[in-house]
């Protein structure tokens, strides 16, 4: 008797806040202005349900009926979805002030980490120091030329290291085999570590690098991971799907590491620049490196075409380096031209 009194209740209260949640819908739609075109939305859950399992052909459906500028409700999250160079140039060039912030996910507030991040943080002074500040230190011509030096350092450590470890393996009766990724990882990794704090960081056999490598994939995957608390935010401490948690763990083993590196507890936004710094320039990098091998690798054909092109312009067995990527570069602009 007690166990169904329960559920009448827990359904009066399920009821109840369906239709607080169905009339506050009904009244912001009143009041909120004219909207671009879009499909009808359903009370609550919007137009998630039609999105479908592949959502970029759904759109592309859209575009056939409403237009390139459509606007959809996902729960209780207001979307404009933008399908044609024209508009996107109306939005970001002639409106770019009014569109330059990001929406920033619930799993990216974890330790504030949006607050001193570049990549989501909010558009003003401090975004705009921030920018200033990579750009004049890390990323014009001059500070490239100055670092080249520490970049082949970094690559040529990167082959001993892997050449190192194979001949180990060999020796111990194994096939050799490595993953790649982990030491572009430590290539990268060490590269950003010489740019900002002026020393390598890790190793292969570091513990520190594998404890930062698997924390950074994980928080990869949360961030990537669609949170049903984004989109219904009433949820949001409910944290149903555990995303949430689960990021305040592995980025706070990252931020613990970074702290190790930089030898100072220094304040949640310092932390969370260097971390971006790390994540931005190791994963991204170090992931776009792996493909890249794994494509010619998949093709040999093409694999042919390129050694022969850097046999031709920077010769054989001869490292690249920056004056060969400039010649090959300037082949490839004089392929250009002549076609």
């Amino acid at each position: 008797m007690e166990s169904a009194w329960n559920l009448l209740a827990g359904l009066g209260l399920f009821m109840a806040a369906a239709l607080f949640l169905l009339l506050k819908q009904r009244k912001s739609r009143v009041e909120t202005k004219k909207h671009p075109p879009g499909p009808p939305a359903w009370p609550i859950f919007g137009n998630i349900f039609d999105l479908g399992a592949i959502p970029h052909q759904t759109f592309y459906k859209f575009k056939e009926k409403y237009g390139p500028v459509i606007w959809l409700k996902l729960g209780y999250t207001n979307t404009l979805v933008i399908q044609s160079a024209e508009a996107a140039a109306e939005l970001f060039k002639n409106h770019d002030l009014a569109f330059s912030d990001r929406k920033v996910p619930l799993v990216l507030t974890a330790h504030d980490y949006n607050q001193g991040s570049m990549a989501i943080g909010r558009y003003g002074p401090n975004w705009r120091m921030l920018r200033r500040l990579c750009s004049s230190k890390l990323m014009v011509t001059k500070q490239l030329d100055q670092t080249a030096v520490i970049r082949q350092k970094c690559i040529d450590d990167m082959i001993k290291y892997i050449e190192e470890d194979v001949a180990e393996a060999q020796a111990q009766g194994e096939s050799g085999e490595i993953k790649v990724a982990h030491y572009l990882f430590i290539m990268t990794f060490n590269l950003i570590g010489n740019l900002v704090l002026s020393r390598d960081l890790v190793s292969p056999r570091s513990i520190d690098g594998h404890e930062f490598y698997d924390a950074m994939n994980k928080f990869m995957k949360w961030a990537g991971t669609p949170n049903v608390a984004d989109f219904f935010p009433f949820l949001k401490w409910l944290d149903p799907q555990g995303i949430m948690r689960n990021m305040v763990q592995d980025m706070g083993q990252a931020m613990r590491i970074v702290e190790k590196f930089v030898k100072d507890r220094t304040d949640e936004r310092k932390r969370t620049i260097i971390l971006e710094m790390f994540f931005a320039g190791s994963e991204t990098t170090g992931t776009t490196l792996e493909w890249a091998m794994t494509e010619l690798l998949r093709d040999p054909m093409v694999m042919g075409r390129v050694i022969e092109e850097l046999h031709q312009v920077v010769g054989p067995r001869r490292k690249v380096g920056s004056w060969g990527m400039r010649a090959l570069n300037k082949k490839r602009k004089q392929e250009l031209y002549d076609s």
